[in-house]
């Protein structure tokens, strides 16, 4: 019934930023004797927008005339709205929609925004996450069930040449996590067993069989060891040599130290060689790894992998290993990977993302991230571009400047 419920005043202020805005609002409500019920604030470029939910005085009209005079003395616009009752709770099926574009248009948002709507929910609200060197925009919506709306999102990503990632809003966006990253082609650029393959004189054999692997075209373990083969007599040393050339992908060390930061744990997980992977892990500052072995004798590879291989099931089963170390549930698992044989260690998370994957990773996977910035993934978790500068300022890591936009700039 209206008649239980309080009588309110909405008060919408808009203008000019600067210091002293907002207390200056709330001082004059402070003369009123109201109850603050909400508060929303947020600048584009300079203008302020306040929106105050205040319990209306006995004198609404007086509290009114004084809202006005302090809004002209502030050079601001402002708009009182009586009413009744406290802001509408969230409904229910509450999901974290993020967006990223390279760029992100009107016509992007617009095509998301509607199919949202479609859904029958509702955006709560919107913040920036990042403005480059991808923009990201995390969505608060209500309303929908997050699966469903997954399911829709991901039509409309693929349409409009986007990342949109839908996460249920709980406690697990918050809690300490464990990252589980594959490491050739998402950690690192490029496939290790290929530049060794180029040593080898191998080149040519050795990338069509990982193409076939990698698409899920051939057994891993059996493409593995046929790979390898065309490896025997190489010299040890030519590891060594492929370290020493590995680039990473752009903001891998981004991501793992400001992760870290945050108590979170990683650990490595490649269908790779160990000699690599473990001297990637003690540079990153990962926690864990695990990947096949390579069979040195007399100082060049036999052609052997030693012991058990690492594939697709075996990448899940590392997972779960690595949760149970750490101590968290393995829902608060992320792992990242972008080839057939992640699959089943993304399936095991309670995250998966396929980064720049083949179509059917893509397709399996709870999200994708196709932009090459492997930082673009602490976006999906709440942590936006300006945190991540500010905490490296404070450790004195320097951040270059962002370039500046520009309009004509397409995909």
């Amino acid at each position: 019934m209206d008649e239980d419920l309080p009588r309110t005043l909405l008060i919408t202020l808009t203008g000019k930023d600067r210091p002293g805005v907002t207390s200056t609002v709330f001082r004059t409500l402070q003369g009123a004797g109201v109850e603050v019920l909400d508060v929303e604030q947020i600048v584009l470029r300079g203008r302020l927008i306040l929106g105050v939910l205040v319990t209306a005085p006995r004198d609404s009209t007086k509290l009114g005339a004084a809202v006005q005079e302090t809004a002209a003395s502030l050079d601001m616009a402002v708009e009182v709205e009586r009413g009744v009752g406290d802001n509408k709770p969230r409904q229910q099926g509450r999901s974290h929609v993020t967006v990223l574009g390279t760029p992100l248009k009107a016509s992007h948002m617009a095509a998301v925004a509607g199919r949202i709507a479609d859904c029958g929910a509702n955006i709560d609200r919107i913040e920036r996450m990042a403005r480059y060197p991808v923009t990201a925009i995390d969505l608060h919506v209500s309303g929908a069930d997050p699966e469903r709306l997954r399911t829709l999102l991901a039509t409309e990503a693929a349409a409009q040449e986007i990342d949109i990632a839908v996460q249920p809003a709980n406690l697990l966006r918050r809690s300490m996590r464990l990252v589980v990253l594959d490491v050739d082609s998402t950690l690192v650029q490029g496939e290790v067993i290929e530049m060794l393959a180029e040593r080898a004189g191998q080149a040519r054999e050795v990338a069509r069989v990982t193409e076939s692997a990698m698409a899920g075209e051939v057994d891993f373990e059996e493409s593995l060891r046929e790979r390898v083969a065309l490896l025997k007599g190489l010299p040890a040393s030519a590891l060594d040599d492929v370290y020493d050339a590995l680039v990473l992908a752009p903001g891998a060390r981004t991501m793992v130290r400001t992760l870290r930061r945050l108590g979170y744990r990683f650990a490595l997980v490649s269908g790779g060689f160990s000699q690599i992977t473990d001297r990637l892990a003690e540079s990153l500052g990962v926690h864990y790894a695990r990947a096949n072995e390579l069979e040195v004798v007399d100082g060049r590879l036999t052609g052997r992998i030693v012991g058990d291989v690492v594939d697709r099931a075996g990448k899940a089963v590392a997972l779960r290993e690595f949760a149970e170390a750490v101590g968290v549930p393995v829902e608060t698992v992320i792992a990242i990977g972008d080839g057939a044989n992640d699959l089943d260690m993304l399936n095991a998370a309670g995250l998966g993302i396929a980064y720049n994957a083949k179509p059917v990773v893509r397709e399996a996977a709870d999200t994708s991230v196709n932009v090459p910035y492997l930082d673009a993934i602490m976006y999906l978790l709440g942590i936006s571009r300006e945190e991540i500068e500010a905490a490296d300022a404070e450790a004195g890591i320097v951040t270059p400047s962002p370039p500046l936009p520009d309009a004509r700039q397409e995909r």
